[in-house]
């Protein structure tokens, strides 16, 4: 048999350097079949020649070149996804040549043969062959089929696979990276389905700190994609790789499952509650797991990802698939320091913990602040320690080297905006041990481990004395990879554009039009207009714009019209004459409302002044707008129009966003898409509101989390209505940047964008690579976006 031009190969006539005839993927799954005494599930790969006839044989070839010639720019996405929607289609509606049909026929019929079952459940996983991209960065998400039976559905689902070396962000990538399209073909792994009543996955290196001590091991009930997905949280269990102990786990409540039915579908079922709290593996089968994976560690000669099932039918453990960890496995091996971490406060008199919100390291005199009126005694250089802080304390908070306060948690305001300043910030001290305002004494010199989320008494110096300013030069030098999902930046001091704009980031995603009240102008706009003052106001919007769009320039800055409440508003000199006294300011007259009302519109407009200056007198027209808390479709076509009454037309050069953190703006996006060219997801009110949950109530604070399956399903459904009529989607929230689940989750779904505060600009454009990479090709075994994504629904 020639290798070369065979149509298929069965697992055991592969080794991992086929990745030029099957792919990364089903070269590895043959690795480990043919070389290895793991347990992995046979099965045979259609081969690049194959593909390469398919497309010649059909003629799709030119066909598809001529429909990617047409694709003049793929910024514009909705051009973007209209061409490669319609490659797609080209592809999947082409009959097979009849003898890679046969081919691939007889094979299932040999694959049913050996295990003793007529026409038996499979999985089609693709599996991409060009040998330059694993090392790109490529970004596309070639697919996975399971539960696959029948010869004809099977040959079916090997055309989708081909088909989906045409995604969107494969397309997009191959452009960015100048790949010629045709040089990529993709394999189809058939393999034989394991019917998991338990699976998940595991790593011979800990992707956190690097540390490859240990053996970690997550795992659920049923089917691994709620694992791979971050549907559940899953059992952890963490395993000396040298005595080959479990010397850590735990056990979470896993009270969902995804379970194949007999006839093949998936669904997703409830776990009786005494099941969901029970370890979902055996001790045995832990370690039974951790022996798999360091033998193939050692096999390969590099850290692991791997996927693992135990079978229903027998107990049998499996492993699904295996490939190189991608970034700990190209770094050097960290340091592990025998001394005394931060962590270990030794003879150290340790104040008050915390909830590290922003990371860093500060001493110096600690000035406690009760009242909001002593704000002003604040200096320079002091570190504020507070109950917690408000829209008209961030003149303070600039001045801080640290920040303090009793109660707050990661979305409070107090974490945003000292990562945005870049202030090392402890909140919730309350929840997590004694008061900052009570425990630290006013005047009292103190150390601030925000990294670790401790306050010690006195100056410690083994802890302040870093090197900041070459930290930060490294991270601007460093290399850092392009990713399909655009990373964009959130800003509200215009003070800092000039230097975080050197992050590598695509533009703003989020400017905070309110910081530049509360800092520079310090007056309610209705009052400003009454005393004749108006031009002040104007001038000063604009001025703080443009530093930020000069700084940026040319890339986007999406500036978010004010958004206070009632109550911030009328902290704002002149406020309490225009301010209503309301009950929940949070659900009250904020964002869309007030500017088509007769009462606030004057205000607005001066807004929308400022931005038409910024645009058309200093001719930045990277600046766009973005709608905040838009209750209505009613209240977003009475927006844009008074918008378009004063000059800014929505247009080739002028885009308006919507911020969707209103359920009514996800449930009603199909009318929403005719105001807008796009949404930011606000991720901090959506879950508040689609939990019922207020994100400051300390009392109800365990509840609120993004990754709450109803959040999430929300921001899949805005996805696909969006893109239906070709409008983007971001999130604007530090969620991703927090939750690397949740950052995989919105990457998987399609997201555009993510905007993130300047900190996590860096460490998100990696953790967006790692993910896109394994999405698309899997380079030795990626995962793909699975079928079964839907079946979250």
């Amino acid at each position: 048999m020639n290798r070369e031009t065979a149509y298929v190969l069965w697992f055991d006539e592969l080794r991992r350097e086929d990745v030029n005839l099957v792919g990364g993927k089903s070269s590895s799954l043959g690795e480990l079949t043919s070389s290895t005494n793991v347990p992995v599930p046979y099965g045979f790969a259609t081969t690049a020649h194959g593909y390469r006839e398919f497309m010649k044989a059909t003629g799709l070839e030119d066909k598809i070149r001529a429909e990617l010639d047409a694709l003049d720019d793929v910024e514009n996405s909705a051009l973007l996804r209209e061409v490669c929607a319609k490659i797609r289609r080209m592809i999947c509606e082409e009959e097979m040549p009849k003898e890679l049909a046969d081919a691939i026929r007889h094979a299932y019929e040999e694959l049913g043969k050996k295990v003793n079952e007529e026409n038996p459940f499979v999985a089609v996983r693709s599996s991409a062959t060009a040998e330059d991209l694993p090392d790109a960065s490529f970004a596309g998400q070639q697919d996975t089929y399971l539960n696959v039976r029948g010869a004809d559905v099977i040959i079916q689902k090997v055309k989708e696979c081909y088909a989906s070396t045409f995604t969107d962000r494969a397309t997009y990538y191959r452009v960015k990276q100048g790949f010629d399209h045709m040089t990529v073909a993709l394999s189809a792994a058939v393999q034989m389905m394991v019917f998991s009543k338990a699976a998940g996955v595991m790593f011979t290196v800990d992707l956190v700190t690097g540390n490859d001590n240990n053996i970690l091991i997550e795992g659920s009930w049923g089917l691994g994609e709620y694992v791979v997905q971050g549907t559940v949280t899953p059992d952890n269990f963490r395993v000396d790789k040298a005595k080959m102990e479990i010397t850590d786990r735990m056990i979470n409540d896993k009270n969902i499952r995804l379970v194949r039915k007999a006839d093949g579908d998936c669904v997703e079922e409830v776990v009786p509650a005494d099941e969901a709290k029970q370890q979902v593996i055996t001790d045995a089968q832990v370690l039974e797991l951790a022996e798999y994976a360091k033998a193939i560690e050692k096999h390969y000669g590099c850290y692991m990802d791997m996927e693992w099932g135990v079978d229903e039918r027998d107990g049998r453990i499996w492993i699904l698939q295996a490939r190189p960890e991608t970034v700990w496995s190209r770094k050097e091996k960290p340091e592990v320091s025998e001394k005394s971490s931060t962590l270990d406060a030794g003879n150290r008199d340790i104040i008050v913990k915390g909830l590290p919100a922003s990371p860093g390291n500060a001493a110096g005199k600690a000035h406690v602040i009760i009242n909001p009126e002593d704000i002003d005694e604040f200096k320079e250089g002091e570190i504020l320690v507070t109950a917690m802080t408000a829209p008209d304390w961030v003149p303070a908070m600039k001045k801080a080297k640290a920040i303090v306060t009793d109660a707050g948690g990661m979305t409070c305001h107090a974490s945003i905006v000292s990562r945005e300043l870049g202030i090392p910030c402890i909140v919730g001290t309350k929840s997590r041990s004694h008061e900052a305002t009570t425990s630290i004494k006013d005047g009292q010199m103190i150390t601030v481990d925000a990294t670790n989320g401790i306050v010690y008494d006195g100056v410690l110096e083994d802890i302040v004395k870093k090197p900041e300013a070459q930290a930060t030069a490294n991270v601007v030098a460093e290399s850092v990879p392009v990713t399909g999902t655009k990373i964009y930046m959130n800003l509200g001091d215009p003070d800092l554009a000039e230097k975080h704009g050197v992050l590598p980031c695509d533009g703003i995603g989020l400017m905070r039009e309110e910081f530049i009240w509360t800092t520079f102008i310090h007056e309610h706009p209705l009052h400003l207009i009454e005393t004749g003052r108006s031009d002040f106001a104007v001038n000063t919007l604009a001025e703080g714009m443009r530093k930020v769009c000069q700084a940026l320039a040319p890339r986007q800055v999406v500036v978010r019209l004010s958004d206070f409440k009632s109550s911030e508003y009328r902290d704002l000199k002149g406020g309490d004459k225009y301010e209503p006294h309301e009950s929940s300011a949070l659900l009250g007259w904020r964002g869309a409302s007030r500017y088509y009302d007769p009462k606030y519109t004057p205000a607005f407009k001066l807004e929308l002044e400022a931005i038409k200056k910024v645009r058309n007198e200093f001719g930045f027209k990277n600046l766009q707008v973005m709608i905040p808390f838009c209750r209505t479709v009613e209240e977003a076509e009475l927006v844009t129009n008074l918008m378009a009454q004063e000059g800014l037309v929505r247009g080739k050069d002028f885009k308006i966003w919507l911020m969707a953190e209103i359920p009514a703006n996800i449930i009603l996006a199909d009318q929403f898409n005719k105001y807008v060219d796009g949404y930011s997801i606000g991720s901090n009110d959506l879950t508040m509101l689609v939990l019922g949950c207020d994100r400051d109530n300390e009392t109800v604070q365990h509840i609120y989390d993004e990754r709450n399956l109803a959040v999430r399903r929300a921001i899949r459904h805005l996805i696909e209505v969006a893109h239906k009529d070709g409008k983007t989607v971001s999130i604007c929230g530090q969620a991703p940047s927090v939750y690397p689940e949740l950052c995989e989750f919105l990457v998987k779904s399609g997201i555009d964008s993510i905007s993130v505060n300047p900190d996590a600009v860096v460490n998100t454009k990696k953790m967006v690579a790692q993910i896109e990479q394994r999405i698309m090709l899997d380079a030795m075994t990626g995962r793909g976006r699975q079928e079964t994504d839907d079946l979250t629904w």
